[in-house]
């Protein structure tokens, strides 16, 4: 991946070939999945975490993390992930709905939040790692540090760990231009977009896109949370 003049201070402009089609990883992906047995759907679902993923018509996404406004809980997700969906499911069958989309920002960010409508599924404040795995708590939110270590959960590739590399990075990829993205030294490969990276109990940021993959090496750039948070009036629990 190259880098190009910046026209902004401090922010690098990459106009290389940026992976960030792992946003549009789920296209189309839900077809043969929506078919899925109607029990088993009604069944699903018995908590919705940061790392799970949520389905809606044509597309599904991965929830970022859960966050609230007094009672209210919400998921945050990527912007680009859930432009056009109204109404979010826990199943690929969609069956058992669980919210409806409170707001898009893309481009120029890339986040959106739905918000929590059915009380009869849990949405506790912490991400799973993966099958076997088990969860990590996330206590509190924070602006990503050059050098800091961070973790991340793809749906592909896992839980992952590496470090901070960059921060205030701009990006101009399908769609249009997103500003102040953070990037680390872990990998990322189609169909992790929107998992949650995270440094202890601190949440960071969402999987927006990548550079290389998992083989050869590679780089992962986020939306940092603590902007998505301050746009909704959210915060993590």
């Amino acid at each position: 991946m190259s880098t190009v003049r910046s026209n902004r201070p401090r922010r690098t402009i990459l106009r290389a070939v940026v992976v960030l089609a792992l946003l549009l990883g789920w296209s189309g992906a839900v077809g043969s999945a929506a078919h899925a047995d109607q029990r088993a759907g009604q069944q699903a679902a018995v908590a919705v975490r940061g790392g799970d993923i949520l389905y809606s018509t044509g597309t599904r996404c991965t929830v970022g993390f859960n966050a609230r406004s007094g009672s209210t809980l919400y998921a945050l997700v990527s912007g680009r992930c859930a432009q056009g969906a109204h109404t979010w499911y826990a199943d690929p069958a969609l069956t058992v709905a669980v919210g409806v989309t409170a707001g898009v920002s893309f481009p120029g960010n890339d986040y959106a939040s739905i918000r929590y409508t059915n009380t009869a599924v849990a949405y506790p404040g912490e991400v799973s790692l993966g099958a076997g795995a088990g969860t990590r708590d996330i206590t509190n939110a924070a602006h990503p540090v050059v050098g800091q270590s961070i973790c991340h959960v793809g749906r592909t590739t896992g839980y992952r760990c590496g470090a901070v590399q960059a921060v205030n990075i701009t990006v101009n990829y399908g769609g249009g231009t997103v500003y102040g993205l953070f990037r680390s030294t872990v990998c990322s490969e189609p169909g992790d977009t929107g998992g949650p990276a995270f440094s202890g109990g601190t949440a960071l940021g969402i999987i927006v896109g990548s550079s290389g993959n998992c083989s050869s090496g590679g780089f992962t750039y986020y939306q940092p949370v603590v902007e998505s948070l301050s746009a909704y009036g959210l915060s993590v629990y």
